[in-house]
């Protein structure tokens, strides 16, 4: 129930023009891009089906977002008694998570493209 009504209110009020929504702290004190910066933004606009505005803010989110509406959804149903085929993580599996996270990170830092497009 909490994630819809914080769905409902990420669709009705654009992070972008409404600033009730939490910063990052890591731009807020470096100036450097997390990982999740822009995403709160890119889910509105995922939300709203844009899916060319969502990957301006964060590809990375828009790439992660079937697998990550797979595994809420299967924690849902599952809170219900239907169970889904949820695969399990093997270590290396979440290293590789991991990487591509952070590397993500790294690289919408760099200040050349065409790395410099993948800031929000």
């Amino acid at each position: 129930m909490a994630a819809a009504a914080a769905a409902t209110v990420l669709f009705r009020f654009d992070p972008a023009r409404f600033g009730f929504y939490p910063r990052c702290p890591l731009f807020v004190l470096t100036g450097l891009y997390c990982p999740g910066c822009g995403a709160l933004r890119a889910a509105h606009h995922l939300l709203h089906a844009d899916l060319e505005g969502a990957l301006g803010y964060n590809p990375l989110l828009v790439l992660m977002a079937p697998a990550l509406a797979y595994w809420a959804a299967a924690r849902v149903l599952a809170a219900a008694g239907v169970r889904l085929p949820v695969p399990h993580l093997s270590g290396r599996t979440t290293w590789a998570v991991a990487c591509v996270v952070i590397g993500f990170g790294v690289l919408r830092n760099l200040p050349f493209a065409p790395f410099s497009t993948l800031a929000p």
